[in-house]
């Protein structure tokens, strides 16, 4: 395994890691260099569990132990390690999650792939793994043929929401998930940190055009439902009552919501009855009530 000390915050191998914190970089560099940083042991495993190559590893010494088994899969991948002030210099941050590595982004799915696997049959295991990683027992084994629920993400600029709804996604049972070409970077390290890594199990895509796509979702048999405050809206209530075979839940930007053209093509406007004077639930929270009331 070739482990390399690191006594510089100059080191030009670990440019992958150099000042994480700002947003702007992050955003310019990751996709256009084909890589995105898995942050935390237990991401990093998932990312690992997915299928995803690491370009290389990056940690505190007293994580080694934990992580041995990793560098031992991939034993040509260099391993970086550094004292923890040394660490912080070069991300930005204090490093307290275990580990980092920079990884190669996986090719894009095509949409029709996506939308065609969705629509597997899904078998709920009697021994099931939750998000969290424990299991629950005693469920009874389901197949659920030919149903499918996707979300889609219309230009959501919080990266923390975006991570979210991930792992909400993941939790009820959501089938696939697309985003906007606009909308905030899944991969972004924020976005897979919240996530809890559910990023990686959650197939998905950035939709190369849109609204035009909507177009595609309805062809493949979705029936497509914006989350909107606008005029002419159904109740969630009511459009659980619809009982729709393929459904598809479109979630827009923080604030200003939906596209007009968007809200334009939709089958049907929907929204979550409020009370006490509240009009809207951030779009993270109106994700998980959704998926939950239509899994």
């Amino acid at each position: 395994m070739t482990f390399h000390y690191l006594e510089s915050a100059d080191d030009p191998r670990v440019s992958d890691y150099t000042q994480l914190t700002d947003v702007h970089l992050r955003k310019l560099r990751e996709p256009e260099e084909g890589m995105y940083i898995a942050e935390s042991s237990r991401v990093l495993r998932r990312a690992l569990a997915a299928g995803h190559q690491p370009r290389s590893f990056f940690l505190a010494e007293k994580w080694l132990e934990d992580l041995d088994d990793i560098f031992r899969q991939f034993p040509d991948v260099p391993v970086y390690i550094g004292q923890a002030n040394l660490l912080e210099e070069i991300t930005g941050f204090h490093l307290h999650r275990g580990a980092m590595a920079a990884m190669h982004r996986p090719a894009p799915v095509p949409l029709e792939t996506l939308l065609a696997d969705s629509r597997r049959v899904a078998v709920l295991d009697a021994d099931h793994t939750n998000v969290s990683g424990s299991k629950r027992r005693g469920q009874e084994t389901a197949e659920l043929r030919g149903r499918s629920r996707i979300a889609v993400l219309e230009n959501l600029t919080d990266h923390t929401n975006v991570g979210a709804i991930f792992r909400s996604a993941a939790a009820i049972g959501v089938d696939t998930v697309l985003v906007s070409p606009q909308c905030a970077d899944p991969l972004y390290r924020r976005s897979i940190r919240v996530s809890m890594g559910t990023v990686f199990q959650v197939p998905w895509t950035r939709i190369e055009s849109w609204p035009g796509d909507l177009e595609v979702l309805k062809e493949a048999g979705y029936f497509v439902a914006g989350m909107s405050l606008g005029e002419g809206a159904i109740t969630l209530d009511e459009l659980v009552a619809q009982d729709h075979q393929n459904l598809a839940l479109v979630f827009g930007t923080e604030g200003e919501g939906l596209r007009p053209e968007t809200d334009q093509a939709l089958d049907a406007r929907v929204t979550i009855p409020m009370m006490n004077g509240v009009d809207s639930l951030n779009v993270a929270a109106s994700s998980a009530v959704a998926f939950y009331a239509t899994r």
